[in-house]
């Protein structure tokens, strides 16, 4: 087994599930050893945290301009080799950028910046650093979206007619209709999550599952955003009829506000042969339709599915699963990108996902403030 990556945290402090989820990951193949880390802006918070987890505290930094400065001056065998970026939404560029500028390779939270224009300089960041860089949407680790991908891709659909992702969540429920309450959360804070709060926490998924799946992009979409209040600036429900093509359409729904909702992720992809239906609460079941058989439902671990959702099954077949294991997928085909290894180019989003992703964030914005226009995506 090579050496272990020396990985760096940035957030994911405390309580944090995304801090607890890539922790987990990071340590799933015993590809990265944590070795550095700001987990919190309150330093002493951040070297409790690190006892809690037993890490060591002689590089757990104040804040991140000091992470990067002391980093630089550790030996290279010794400084660490990517940092992973578990911040609120508006810390993603800056501290993106600046690890870029610096040599390391980055594994970002999704959006990967708040605006477009911040994507694009990242972008040209990225091609002049030619490090690595991941954007954590978690949900294309999961071995059948793999499966789906490959099934896609062999050409099992023939060709692609009609797509409809769907990610309802409720938990805004409770928040939103006080008045009080909505102002105190980051996620109804431009300042803290940029313009979008459901496209660009939840819908943002779906886009990137319909690209993921299909091989095809969006070219174009219209949309109609709910915010329910005047005072609440960040929708919070929004639906997006899209166009992949002039025979290819298709719609995503989001919602923070579907009351009794969990994490209501699918998708359905519809073509001349057949369907493909995932849904996430339900991860090891991928569903293959016809006109002319008996449904097929194909599930993890067993040989008859694709090298690459193989690759992603740890377990043997009838045991689940689940999101862990789908963020362990992420990480360890980062490793062997940093290692310089063979790896399949569905095994991790890359900055292209995180530049798209913000396109579609603002393509939405825009088509719902001009009157529920088409917008072209770039």
């Amino acid at each position: 087994m090579p050496k272990k990556i020396r990985l760096g945290i940035l957030g994911g402090g405390g309580d944090s599930l995304i801090g607890i989820l890539h922790r987990v990951a990071a340590h799933m193949f015993d590809n990265y050893e944590i070795v550095g880390a700001v987990f919190s802006p309150d330093h002493q918070e951040s070297l409790d945290f690190a006892k809690e987890i037993d890490i060591p505290t002689n590089r757990i930094y104040p804040d991140f301009d000091t992470l990067i400065s002391e980093e630089l001056k550790l030996p290279e065998s010794e400084r660490i080799q990517v940092c992973s970026v578990q911040t609120p939404n508006f810390l993603h560029f800056p501290m993106a950028k600046k690890l870029l500028d610096n040599g390391f390779h980055v594994i970002c939270e999704k959006p990967m910046t708040t605006t477009y224009e911040e994507a694009k300089i990242l972008r040209d960041a990225h091609q002049k650093a030619g490090t690595v860089f991941a954007v954590t949407h978690t949900y294309t680790g999961y071995p059948m979206v793999r499966q789906m991908r490959e099934l896609v891709r062999s050409g099992a659909l023939g060709k692609i007619h009609k797509v409809d992702a769907r990610y309802y969540q409720g938990w805004i429920n409770p928040i939103i209709h006080d008045a009080e309450k909505r102002k105190s959360v980051w996620r109804l804070d431009p300042t803290k999550a940029g313009i979008s709060s459901c496209m660009g926490d939840i819908g943002v998924h779906a886009f990137n599952m319909i690209e993921y799946t299909t091989g095809l992009q969006i070219k174009s979409l219209l949309c109609d955003f709910n915010y329910l209040y005047q005072d609440n600036v960040m929708d919070v429900d929004g639906t997006v009829l899209i166009r992949m093509g002039d025979h290819v359409k298709g719609v995503i729904r989001a919602s923070q506000v579907a009351t009794g909702e969990e994490n209501g992720l699918a998708i359905r992809i519809y073509g001349e042969k057949g369907g493909l239906v995932w849904e996430q609460e339900r991860p090891n079941f991928l569903y293959k339709l016809s006109d002319t058989e008996p449904l097929q439902v194909y599930k993890p671990g067993h040989a008859y599915n694709s090298d690459l959702s193989l690759d992603g099954t740890k377990l043997p077949a009838g045991h689940p699963e689940g999101i862990f294991d789908a963020m362990g997928n992420i990480y360890r085909g980062v490793a062997r990108a940093i290692r310089g290894a063979e790896f399949d180019p569905g095994e991790f989003p890359t900055m292209t996902d995180g530049v798209r992703g913000l396109n579609f964030i603002e393509a939405t914005v825009a088509s719902h403030k001009s009157g529920n226009t088409w917008v072209t995506l770039d």
